[in-house]
């Protein structure tokens, strides 16, 4: 089997590249060679490799930044998919693709089901919901896997910018009044895998066919942006790392008025995972439970008990 993943070298890119091993024969490339921000080079692309398979957890996702370039954001996060799933169904080849929770506006008090009616509030999510829309009209056998507040041992993230605010400062700020669920682009990576072999050793590609839909795929449990910084520096102090920030006492929590420049952000965008669970039997991991192995891996990997930081 042929898989085409694009962006590689992305947080859930660069885990599915190594949990996709020994699953067929694994075709990427570079933003130079398979630009998103290109529909004519993404078609022909994908025209010239003939994929069976199609991973596309590609995007624009610097929220901030596409505020000024809406243009650009629709491009990658909203025009795009709907060529790839075009081609996807011209070559009969199933589709699965990453998108957000911010396709919500947050207001809801309760988790979000995957039916939950969208209703983005900044340009990315706004982006990334047209992506969604672009799939489901265009292609039959795609999985859509929403997650949220990605982070990874590599690449920037929330995660790693928290680290180096408690080597740095003796206190800070967070905003203690938005809510989701952290989660690890390797879990990520990892059950993606489980979904495409669905108890088996081979892909089966009428398997995504049979399940075609929206699933969210995010760790379980909840927090507040301010609750994750928290945690991240229990942890630490936990794993000796020396830190200049004294404990948890010296975060603060804000309110996101605090912050009141777009982009706006849900308040509460947290995802319901009940229908991953009964469609796949597949369980996620609690958040706490996948951000401490993940920096016990930061930690090693940087030095970082030994007194070094991150780059």
């Amino acid at each position: 089997m042929k898989i085409l993943l694009t962006g590689q070298s992305g947080q859930i890119g660069h885990e599915l590249a190594i949990s996709l091993q020994g699953l067929g024969e694994i075709v990427s490339f570079s933003r130079q060679q398979m630009d998103l921000a290109d529909l004519d080079q993404v078609r022909d692309v994908i025209r010239a490799t003939r994929p069976d398979l199609i991973i596309n957890p590609a995007a624009y996702t610097a929220v901030v930044k596409a505020e000024s370039e809406p243009e650009l954001a629709m491009r990658i996060n909203g025009e795009a998919p709907g060529v790839i799933a075009e081609e996807a169904q011209r070559l009969g080849a199933p589709l699965v693709h990453y998108s957000t929770d911010y396709v919500f506006d947050g207001s809801q008090e309760q988790p979000y089901a995957e039916s939950a009616p969208t209703h983005p509030i900044n340009v990315y999510g706004q982006s990334k919901c047209a992506g969604e829309e672009a799939i489901a009209r265009h292609c039959e056998a795609y999985w859509i896997l929403r997650t949220s507040w990605v982070y990874s041992v590599g690449g920037g993230n929330f995660l790693k910018t928290v680290i180096r605010l408690a080597q740095e400062q003796e206190k800070f700020t967070i905003v203690g009044d938005q809510f989701g669920a952290p989660t690890w682009s390797r879990t990520i990576g990892d059950v993606t895998r489980r979904l495409l072999l669905n108890g088996g050793s081979q892909i089966a590609p009428d398997h995504v066919r049979r399940t075609s839909g929206i699933y969210h795929l995010t760790a379980a449990g909840a927090t507040s942006w301010h609750g994750y910084a928290s945690f991240i520096v229990d942890r630490l102090q936990a794993l000796n790392v020396p830190l200049k920030v004294g404990g948890n006492a010296m975060i603060t929590p804000v309110p996101s008025s605090t912050y009141p420049v777009p982009p706006h952000r849900p308040k509460s965008s947290r995802l319901a995972g009940e229908k991953l669970a009964s469609t796949f039997g597949v369980s996620m991991p609690q958040w706490q439970t996948d951000v401490a192995a993940c920096l016990e891996e930061i930690v090693r990997e940087y030095g970082l008990a030994e007194g070094l930081r991150l780059p």
